[in-house]
């Protein structure tokens, strides 16, 4: 009889404190109920600490990048090959749609790009092999790299292209620049491109050849102090001889 009495007891207890952990709020954390004190139950209580609120992260702002080159192109404009057809112009807006820009892909938008830089440059409207044209196709080519690698920055391979573009367009540009220096000026001032010279000597700095250079320094300015006491007591032997002759004549017209 004692036994089922207890059994009760402690049946109530432990029924009392789930309908107190039941109360809880919804936002307490499953950790700060486990590790709540036990020791604190007194008659069907239980200690429940504070609620755990976790609050929202800032939202990361997204990166803007630089401007693209094909950002100029309106969407409204047909594609390179619909653009000169005289029926798309009285078609419909559907059509018109389908055949522009903003249905385009990226390579036809660039097509289109390189067209209008020739057309900036070049000589006349046959001309589609001139140094300059080769120079303008080479800029559009190169700019689209740069603003690939700008967001896949570990693109190996399209780095290497671009480096091997912008060297050839260095060699047509040089070229450019010693047989005719007006049209050199007039590509660069066209197109935004910044040429700079390319050193006269480049070589790699290691720390023996850094320290050869130091030496060689050093015997240079040694072998210049010793020439400039040479000179000096050349200067002073001539005063001397020169002295001693006039001397000599004084003696002479006594």
């Amino acid at each position: 009889m004692f036994t089922t009495i207890g059994l009760r007891a402690a049946l109530k207890s432990s029924a009392g404190a789930l309908c107190s952990a039941a109360s809880v709020k919804p936002w307490t954390s499953c950790s700060a109920l486990r590790s709540a004190p036990t020791a604190s139950r007194v008659a069907g209580s239980f200690a429940v600490p504070p609620p755990v609120r976790h609050y929202a992260r800032v939202a990361k702002k997204k990166k803007t990048g630089p401007e693209s080159q094909l950002s100029d192109l309106p969407p409204t404009m047909l594609m390179l090959d619909y653009a000169a057809v005289p029926l798309t112009q009285t078609s419909d807006d559907i059509v018109k749609r389908l055949l522009s820009l903003e249905l385009a892909s990226h390579s036809e938008k660039l097509q289109l790009k390189k067209e209008q830089l020739i057309a900036k440059v070049q000589r006349d409207e046959s001309d589609h092999s001139s140094v300059e044209v080769k120079v303008a196709v080479l800029t559009a080519r190169i700019r689209n790299y740069q603003e690939h690698l700008q967001k896949h920055h570990k693109d190996k391979a399209n780095k290497r292209r671009m480096l091997m573009a912008i060297d050839r367009r260095k060699k047509l540009l040089k070229n450019l620049r010693l047989v005719r220096f007006d049209t050199f000026e007039k590509v660069c001032e066209q197109l935004g491109i910044t040429y700079t010279f390319p050193p006269e000597y480049y070589r790699r700095a290691t720390r023996r050849w850094l320290a050869k250079k130091e030496f060689c320094i050093k015997v240079f300015k040694a072998v210049q102090k010793q020439r400039a006491q040479q000179r000096m007591e050349m200067k002073q032997s001539l005063s001397s001889t020169e002295t001693e002759a006039d001397k000599t004549k004084a003696a002479e017209t006594q």
